[in-house]
């Protein structure tokens, strides 16, 4: 028994941020019918690499689910989605506002055949305002929502985070969403609409700096690997190689000033808070990088962890994953695909809850691979009917 056993998920979303959200609610045990066009979901194609003619960006979002392919703009098709909704207590999409109105599947239409239903629809700027209609690519929103502004060395371009950042974001605010409607509809019975934007999911993930420039009117900059309101924080350049320092209060500087045997650095009165830090960043930071310079990478991080200072070295993505941590946190989940055999996917990081954790339901679905198997046991369609359907375009039936 997992803790979202028995709630069936009705996914009409596409690329990373919906498709994020429904396997996070397909690892907590939710039941998460994926409807694609007969084409599939674009993802599928966006490669290599690819294993037997799967994505790598398809699986890593898709796991655990039921694939049925069905054409939407032919009302038959349409019409199975409308009967399945009867049945599902949530549904997500990221259709363009309007088209699921043309579809009659919009949650209005919806939801008189289903009150239960929580209908939750993910767009690049929401329902409503002047770029409602605008399309919502994680790298636009990047841009529009301030993050690009501060991310990047302050004489250098600036740069996007490098995975689709909001997209990821987005899809975890959606299931939070999503789990706050289930548990509110304990109450009152009813399901409820939820109209959620990349462009504020973007502008709220910008936190302290948003914060900081509510209150002051300050445009943030770039800086780097710096922090804006914490010094030192940033990366260093040892003798060999670069590492991260993160120094977060006054007591972990001072151990700081011990490890770099500098103690003039703890006796100027400047340093010795965090405020009068960032005020002096610059000579601050020129001061520790000088004397960092002198030993190798290795040598700092080992007397800084003795010190109990955060610091780290500048890992890529095969170096974390052959961190111990790791291996005794369990953050790759094997899973057996039809077509692929044994694949290795990216765990999910609530597979440690105590009772109720987090579990691969299934490989991600080759294309349509549910079509015949929902259709029939949930709508009770016969075989024949679905031959008459596939040849006619309205679905496709993938592997039995």
């Amino acid at each position: 028994m997992q803790a979202l056993s028995g709630i069936k998920v009705l996914d009409l979303s596409r690329v990373l941020a919906g498709p994020f959200c429904t396997q996070m609610l397909s690892d907590l045990g939710a039941h998460v019918w994926k409807i694609e066009s007969p084409q599939g979901d674009d993802t599928r194609r966006w490669g290599p690499p690819f294993e037997h003619g799967e994505s790598a960006y398809f699986l890593s979002a898709n796991r655990g689910k039921q694939s049925l392919a069905i054409n939407l703009k032919d009302p038959r098709g349409a019409d199975l989605v409308r009967r399945l909704s009867e049945r599902a207590d949530v549904l997500v999409e990221n259709f363009k506002c309007g088209d699921m109105q043309r579809y009659r599947l919009d949650y209005e239409t919806l939801r008189h055949g289903n009150p239960r239903l929580i209908y939750a629809s993910i767009t690049g700027f929401g329902q409503h305002g002047p770029r409602a209609s605008e399309p919502g690519y994680d790298v636009v929103l990047q841009a529009l929502t301030g993050i690009m502004s501060v991310t990047g060395e302050p004489e250098g371009p600036p740069n996007k985070v490098g995975v689709a950042w909001i997209d990821v974001l987005t899809g975890m605010t959606a299931a939070i969403g999503i789990l706050a409607a289930l548990n509110e509809r304990q109450a009152s019975g009813e399901g409820q609409y939820i109209d959620l934007g990349l462009f504020d999911v973007g502008v709220m993930a910008m936190v302290n700096q948003a914060q900081a420039y509510l209150m002051s009117g300050k445009i943030p900059l770039r800086m780097g690997n710096a922090h804006p309101q914490i010094v030192p924080y940033q990366t260093f350049r040892a003798s060999d190689a670069w590492f991260m320092l993160a120094v977060g209060n006054d007591e972990q500087y001072r151990r700081l000033t011990d490890v770099l045997e500098h103690p003039d650095l703890w006796e100027d009165t400047r340093f010795r808070t965090n405020a009068g830090r960032v005020v002096a960043r610059e000579a601050l930071s020129q001061r520790i990088g000088d004397i960092t310079r002198e030993q190798s990478r290795d040598y700092w991080l080992g007397r800084l962890k003795a010190a109990g200072v955060p610091a780290a070295p500048i890992a890529n993505i095969d170096d974390a994953f052959h961190d111990g941590q790791s291996t005794a946190r369990n953050l790759k989940w094997p899973v057996l695909h039809p077509k692929a055999g044994e694949l290795t996917l990216v765990a999910n990081a609530l597979q440690h809850m105590s009772r109720t954790p987090a579990a691969p339901q299934a490989a991600p679905p080759m294309l349509g691979e549910h079509t015949h198997s929902v259709l029939s046991e949930w709508l009770e369609m016969d075989a024949h009917t679905m031959d008459d359907l596939e040849r006619e375009g309205v679905i496709f039936v993938g592997p039995r």
